[in-house]
């Protein structure tokens, strides 16, 4: 202890002669890498280093996540598309890492069901990783699987759904999970999730796959596709797009 103690000790004192000699306050300004310009998109539109992945006119970026064929959800002819009940869940053709992620979703207007039963839906992270999309407006079910939460893991810090048939939001940073190349996880992903605007998950750790039944597993894999979920409601989505980190 003494000897870490004489070491720290050292460290703060070297630290403190380079300071006293640094005296002109250009020598600690850094020019270059310079800062990429990202213009931010307007109103509603993506900034312009996203990679939109649904704008309401085709599903060409996307593909049946059950056999990679043609998608049969419905377009709306609005810039929206509706979850076809029976339809499968649907998959980005592309692989992504860390990223940024912007979905927008429409709970049905008519209001059928209660808790897990009403307009569910879900956005999973490279396939495994499910933000839930559920009708939370007023319907009560278990708090880690409600709207916001990071399915059977992570509970909301708030719930800040609005209405049923009203277009809502959600903004997602995503850190994927670290695997060394004996398929050993040495660092768990991590998630930030705004809904409407508002912080629902702040830096969470993710534990694992989102199970429904049973415990998070955590097995070896790289970048996959970002997956719409098929849970038999008419759930409806718009405006997505991503960007790479």
């Amino acid at each position: 202890m003494k000897r870490i103690s004489v070491i720290i000790a050292a460290f703060s004192a070297f630290s403190s002669i380079v300071s006293a000699q640094i005296t002109d306050p250009k020598a600690t300004e850094i020019w270059e890498p310079q800062v990429r310009v990202v213009t931010p998109g307007e109103g509603t539109k993506p900034p312009s280093d996203a990679i939109v992945l649904f704008d309401g006119n085709n599903f060409s970026e996307w593909q049946s996540a059950k056999d990679s064929s043609k998608v049969t959800w419905t377009l709306n002819g609005d810039g929206s598309a509706t979850v076809l009940p029976g339809g499968g869940d649907i998959v980005t053709k592309k692989a992504f890492g860390d990223c940024q992620l912007h979905v927008e979703f429409r709970e049905p207007s008519v209001v059928k069901g209660e808790s897990q039963g009403r307009g569910n839906s879900g956005i999973f992270l490279q396939g495994r990783y499910e933000v839930q999309v559920l009708d939370c407006y007023q319907n009560r079910t278990y708090s880690n699987g409600q709207t916001g939460s990071i399915y059977k893991q992570s509970i909301p810090l708030v719930n800040a759904c609005r209405k049923p048939g009203e277009w809502q939001a959600y903004d997602i940073l995503f850190t994927a999970p670290r695997f060394n190349n004996d398929d050993i996880l040495v660092a768990p992903g991590h998630i930030t999730v705004l809904h409407n605007g508002i912080v629902v998950q702040l830096n969470t750790e993710i534990k694992g796959t989102t199970e429904y039944i049973g415990l998070p597993k955590n097995i070896a894999h790289g970048k996959s596709g970002i997956k719409l979920q098929d849970h038999g409601d008419l759930v409806s989505y718009r405006n997505i797009w991503i960007r790479e980190l």
